[in-house]
């Protein structure tokens, strides 16, 4: 069995921030990753509000993260799911579905969160075949393509924005009544000088339909109560995201959304369990904010072993 002073669960600009101040720490650290190392962050176009740079691709920023959690020699990674934690006297006990075991003192749990699936007739069978829950992995198959859009977060403005450069047109689908956002004024201002966008406002979608890929939407004004077929290429879905938490359920306590309950320390209900970044309960989910958490988690996590006396 693989023992540990403090076990990361997850690669991103939170489990990454954590790991390097793990490293300062001299804690022998392990960072286990479910599917790539990076996150959501790598896969963000352009990023223009992270401090010390005006401006870096989500991949090059997340690399500089990685490059400096990998310098400390304490600090390992590895690749694996968790499916189950279990709290001994002595720490915890991770079981991945292949098999593995790994024991630890602490945890950190900063598995951040996934795009959320609304279940409109269509999206889970049209999933991959012009349904798209991320512009930089999928942007060249819309390469001069007519799209739609839904969403109207600063994600989905900044994914607008990226389109652009790969669609013929984008079409955004909006809830909100005309002119109404809710990002930033900043990317707001930018999409609407855009001559490729157009908007559907007071909306909401209702369907996805085609053939071997999609080629119509459905869309349901929510002024009149009227519903529309529109031809269509290709829809990217940006509606919020959920929590990865469904392995800890039971285990610390959630929010309704399935987040988890932290205070400013980054505890959890559990004793020797900490989150970070965007699995907590929070107003604000973006990487600087991730890589707070990351940082205080960890501090707190260290002062949490050597209070135990077993570091």
């Amino acid at each position: 069995m693989n023992t540990y002073d403090l076990i990361i669960i997850g690669g991103g600009a939170a489990g990454l921030s954590s790991a390097i101040y793990a490293g300062r720490s001299l804690l022998k650290t392990l960072v286990i990753e479910k599917f790539s190392f990076g996150g959501r962050v790598k896969d963000t176009p352009k990023i223009i509000n992270y401090p010390g740079f005006k401006e870096i691709s989500g991949r090059d920023l997340i690399n500089e993260f990685r490059k400096q959690a990998e310098s400390f020699p304490t600090n390992e990674f590895a690749f694996g799911t968790v499916k189950e934690i279990e709290k001994t006297e002595d720490g915890f006990v991770l079981r991945t579905l292949r098999r593995k075991e790994y024991t630890a003192k602490a945890l950190i749990i900063a598995t951040g969160t996934y795009a959320k699936i609304l279940n409109v007739p269509g999206e889970t069978e049209f999933a991959g075949r012009g349904v798209s829950y991320c512009s930089t992995c999928d942007a060249d198959y819309f390469k001069d393509k007519d799209i739609h859009i839904l969403g109207s977060g600063d994600l989905a403005l900044e994914e607008a924005d990226y389109l652009s450069n790969f669609a013929n047109s984008i079409n955004m689908i909006i809830i909100h009544e005309e002119g109404k956002f809710d990002g930033n004024q900043l990317e707001v201002e930018r999409i609407l000088k855009n001559p490729k966008i157009s908007y559907t406002w007071h909306s909401k979608l209702e369907g996805i339909n085609g053939d071997e890929r999609v080629n119509s939407l459905d869309i349901l004004d929510l002024s009149d109560k009227t519903k529309t077929r529109v031809t269509s290429d290709g829809i990217f879905i940006f509606a919020g995201m959920s929590p990865n938490s469904n392995f800890v359920k039971g285990l610390v306590d959630l929010d309704d959304l399935g987040f988890i309950k932290t205070d400013e320390a980054m505890r959890t209900s559990v004793e020797g369990i900490f989150a970070a970044g965007d699995i907590r309960n929070k107003v604000l989910r973006q990487i600087v904010t991730a890589a707070n958490d990351g940082a205080v988690a960890t501090v707190y996590a260290e002062r949490y072993i050597r209070k135990r006396g077993v570091l």
